[in-house]
């Protein structure tokens, strides 16, 4: 027994002594116990990390040291360069180690966090990224911050900072004020009283001098790097539906068009990356994250209800058997995103050599027809490899191979799967498997829209599938939500944009379903969002909530980008919600946020950065139709009218006699009808979906 009691202590030892090394018998720092796949990258860099918390920050305090907030995430591929040549380091570590307390923060957990030290870079340096490096004082107070730096620039940068902290700590705490006043003051919005007097007229003129930062030949704005801008895009058709506008239809067209043939776009393997390094959309950054991909899947869903081109129809199911094959987990929901990197090279999973597709095809016509086509070439169009894209049209290509466009079609088709087949066997990007309410959000709507173009039933199921998976996991019963999802286990209170994209998925899943189900969920995350959020004072909504343990600076997020704000997508959630229930109040609340935000609207000349707020104010200016489906047949007549682009246009609807306002005293036995109504006041119904149609009109003058 005693012999046994030795064993059990000694097997004990190594388990523990095992757990903490990794198979380069590296000793791990506190991120091991981590779920973050990011965080866990560097849990065996030799410095002392902490993830964000309590912990860190009391032992700053405590013992009087500097923070190193060092943000990032899994995907990015400047923060593995800045990891190897500086984290892994121990000469840097040991600097670290001594003088600061380094905290390691994955920024799409902490968008809270990476707001804060962003904008301190970006006020700082005019410019922001990530990795994103702060140093702070002990109460979070920012001194410095920036992104990138090699390994002599952040040794020197460390040791200035740690010569002035010795010889003059006034100048830091001072330094640091200044810097969180300048952090809060990003965040001041003022109550504007005035109404909204702007007319169409007015807009389209105000609009029509920024359609000229498009770039004309390649899409999206002039110059590199290039981003996609999603919702850019969706504000750009709904001006077009509305205003008829030749130009903005161009502006659309070349651009999709233009990212679809590029290499933002895997040829092979569908889905986009996050931008594309030059001019052009050739060269990616090669990461591939869930919310470009979710977002874009609605932008070309979109674009196919309005041209019925099937061009656009291919991307989307391209795009979302990618999301299917490489970002779904069994349990319903979406993985966050693929590295950019792959055996420590950025890109390599993805790109070719002529010589191995002439290997892999084995066919002089095939390898010929399939290298023109996608612009393939022994010199390469990148880093002496190639990245699959588009430059000649398909007619072009069948006509200098004498083939017919079905030959064309079928020996491009069989090639890429060969290819694939190849593709499949390297090294993979490294997979961010955490689970985030608000991008899972943008998915359920990317797969909604979806499935209003196209009418694919499979789509309209994986919404609902993930839909309930947030309802299960992330959502208690009183309306709150978490932010992340990993492991089985739910954690992060969530932020403005977890409930704001989650509310539009509900409220768009609805429209196309006609469950209360999903319109009740979204009126109870609102109510506690409002409860949480909402700040009375500027008539807006903080981006943290009330129960969170407060930053340096309360900060808003007011401005559209890749993602549309979270204010932003509130307050059209509360014009919709408001619409939909008839809840003025809501429609109030939305109004005062358009009317706080005109001042910025009106002077700025990107259009991006409002493009969310924008379509709020077409709502505003041109009241939505409001299209009540009533009877047996309703969900069906649904489906018919929503494969067109409707762009400025809500449904509602019930198989039986219901109490939504609209809704009531509308139902009939034997007949299903179709009332298309706006400002509350209701057109003759009709029967069919195709005389509905004519009813929803352009309304631009």
């Amino acid at each position: 027994m005693k012999r046994l009691s030795c064993l059990i202590i000694l097997a004990t030892i190594f388990l523990q002594c095992h757990t903490s090394m990794n198979s380069n018998n590296k000793k791990s720092n506190r991120l091991i116990n981590e779920s973050s796949p990011y965080l866990l990258q560097h849990a065996y860099n030799p410095v002392d990390w902490y993830p964000w918390g309590e912990e860190a920050l009391t032992k700053a305090k405590d013992e009087d040291k500097l923070l190193i907030i060092s943000i990032g995430y899994a995907a990015c591929h400047w923060c593995h360069v800045m990891e190897h040549e500086s984290f892994e380091d121990s000469l840097v570590a040991a600097v670290m180690n001594e003088h600061f307390i380094s905290i390691k923060v994955d920024r799409e957990e902490r968008p809270d966090v990476d707001d804060v030290y962003m904008t301190a870079a970006q006020l700082l340096t005019g410019r922001g990224g990530w990795p994103l490096n702060a140093i702070a004082l002990p109460d979070g107070k920012p001194v410095f911050a920036g992104t990138y730096y090699p390994k002599d620039q952040w040794l020197d940068i460390l040791n200035q900072i740690v010569s002035i902290k010795a010889s003059n700590p006034e100048k830091l705490r001072e330094s640091a004020n200044r810097i969180t006043e300048g952090i809060a003051s990003t965040a001041v919005i003022e109550v504007n009283k005035n109404d909204l007097n702007l007319t169409t007229s007015d807009l389209k003129d105000q609009l029509t001098p920024s359609f000229k930062n498009y770039d004309t030949t390649y899409g999206g704005r002039i110059g590199a790097p290039k981003f996609p801008m999603p919702n850019g895009y969706e504000f750009l058709m709904k001006y077009y539906w509305l205003s008829n506008d030749q130009e903005v239809f161009d502006i659309i067209k070349t651009g999709l068009d233009n990212m679809a043939k590029g290499g933002i776009f895997d040829q092979l393997g569908g889905g986009f990356a996050r931008y594309s390094v030059d001019a052009y959309w050739l060269v990616p950054h090669f990461e591939k994250m869930l919310y470009d991909n979710a977002q874009l899947v609605s932008v070309y869903a979109q674009f196919y209800q309005i041209t019925k081109d099937e061009s656009y129809k291919n991307i989307i199911d391209e795009t979302l058997a990618f999301v299917e094959r490489e970002l779904s987990a069994k349990n319903g929901g979406f993985f966050s995103s693929l590295d950019a990197d792959s055996e420590g090279e950025e890109g390599k999973f993805y790109v070719w050599s002529k010589q191995e597709i002439d290997s892999i095809l084995n066919n002089e016509k095939a390898s010929k027809v399939f290298c023109e086509y996608y612009n393939v070439t022994d010199e390469g169009n990148w880093e002496h490899n190639n990245i699959l894209n588009v430059t000649k049209s398909k007619s072009e290509v069948a006509k200098n191979n004498s083939l017919t466009l079905d030959e064309l079609e079928a020996l491009i088709s069989d090639s890429r799967e060969k290819l694939m087949t190849i593709r499949d066997k390297r090294i993979r990007p490294a997979l961010d498997d955490k689970i985030l309410t608000s991008w899972n959000a943008l998915m359920i709507s990317g797969y909604i829209d979806a499935y209003n173009a196209t009418g694919e039933e499979a789509y309209i199921q994986n919404a609902i599938k993930n839909a309930q998976f947030l309802i299960n996991n992330q959502k208690d019963k009183n309306g709150k939500l978490n932010r992340n999802y990993k492991n089985g286990k739910s954690s992060i209170n969530g932020f403005l944009d977890d409930y704001a994209l989650s509310i539009q998925a509900f409220l768009k899943l609805y429209q196309s379903t006609f469950d209360l189900k999903w319109l009740d969920e979204s009126k109870q995350l609102m109510t506690y969002c409002i409860e949480h959020f909402y700040n009375d004072e500027l008539k807006m909504f903080d981006y943290t909530s009330k129960i969170d343990e407060p930053l340096i600076a309360n900060k808003l997020e007011y401005e559209d980008n890749v993602i549309p704000s979270s204010n932003s997508a509130i307050a059209r959630d509360l014009f919709t919600l408001g619409t939909l229930m008839y809840n003025e109040e809501y429609i109030l609340m939305s109004e005062q946020m358009i009317k706080n935000m005109m001042p910025r609207i009106e002077t700025s000349d990107y259009i991006n950065f409002y493009s969310n707020w924008y379509q709020l104010l077409f709502d505003f200016l041109v009241p939505p139709y409001e299209v009540a489906i009533v009877g047996s047949d309703a969900k069906q007549k649904n489906k018919e009218l929503q494969l067109e682009y409707l762009g400025n246009t809500l449904f509602l609807g019930s198989e039986k006699e219901e109490n939504l306002e609209l809704l009531k005293d509308k139902y009939q036995d034997d007949i299903t009808m179709i009332y298309v109504c706006q400002n509350k006041t209701c057109k003759l119904p009709v029967s069919q979906s195709v005389d509905a149609l004519p009813l929803i009109s352009h309304q631009f003058d």
